[in-house]
């Protein structure tokens, strides 16, 4: 049965990640960048997902919905990472 989320998506396979849009890495539960999206963090939301993309050293971002089961990407939200204020 699907879960119903107040800021996201109704689906039972959801993986939110957050994707460096120049490098194209996701970022890992370790913080780090991979180029796999498997390897990347599930934030559980569009939201919460924003909220952190926002504070990472990056620049421009996308938030997407990532179908590990058809490896198919929905783009969610986009937007610019604290790195992009120095730049």
């Amino acid at each position: 049965m699907p879960r119903i989320r107040p800021d996201g998506v109704v689906c039972r396979f959801m993986n939110i990640l957050i994707e460096n849009a120049e490098s194209l890495e996701y970022l890992t539960e370790s913080n780090v960048w991979s180029k796999k999206p498997a390897d990347g963090k599930n934030f559980g939301g569009v939201k919460t997902a924003l909220a952190i993309a926002k504070k990472e050293a990056i620049g421009r971002f996308n938030i997407v919905w990532y179908m590990a089961e058809t490896r198919q990407f929905i783009n969610m939200e986009h937007g610019r990472g604290s790195a992009s204020a120095t730049a």
